[in-house]
């Protein structure tokens, strides 16, 4: 099975973890803001976002695709300094059709933010979330950055990719007017 990645991305981390598994797999990276390519010519499909003020910034990509992503494997990568757990799940679920949750797999991977590389309203945002978030040693990191970034984190999803391109697919030829099954790539 053939597959692509299509990524959004603010500050740089989610289009290096899209690097990386490209890389490790030999799929196509996209950065879905620019580019034409279309996920139905794809057998599944990678999705990578950052959470960006609890929202995940690839959602309008989505609905526009949902179509095609619904008739495909589809693997879900989000990038921030949350860990996998119930606050970012609250996250995505706000940001994604829960059909597509539902069919999705995701993989949950740690960014790096920088306060100095954001724009000014970032960074005013991240001053006003880091003084009022409950969860003081977070709010912390806020203020003051963080780099979680590790490219040996991709390693399950690179597994599962790997996994659905050595599945043994089955498609229909028609030959003769007559369906056939063919076993192998698609």
């Amino acid at each position: 099975m053939n597959g692509a990645i299509f990524y959004a991305t603010r500050y740089g981390s989610t289009a290096q973890y899209a690097d990386w598994i490209s890389d490790a797999t030999g799929i196509p990276a996209f950065d879905a803001n620019k580019t034409d390519a279309d996920p139905s010519l794809y057998d599944f499909v990678v999705i990578g976002a950052p959470v960006i003020y609890h929202k995940l910034p690839i959602r309008h990509w989505v609905m526009q695709k949902m179509l095609s992503l619904e008739t495909r494997p589809v693997l879900f990568f989000t990038v921030s300094g949350a860990p996998a757990g119930a606050k970012l799940d609250r996250w995505i679920a706000n940001s994604l059709p829960e059909a597509l949750i539902q069919q999705m797999t995701h993989f949950a991977l740690r960014g790096r933010q920088n306060p100095r590389d954001l724009s000014w309203f970032d960074r005013i945002m991240l001053v006003i979330g880091g003084l009022t978030n409950p969860d003081r040693g977070a709010g912390r990191e806020e203020l003051k950055g963080f780099d979680f970034m590790d490219k040996s984190s991709i390693e399950p999803m690179v597994q599962a990719i790997q996994h659905l391109q050595s599945r043994d697919a089955v498609r229909l030829e028609i030959d003769n007017d007559q369906p056939r099954e063919i076993r192998g790539q698609i």
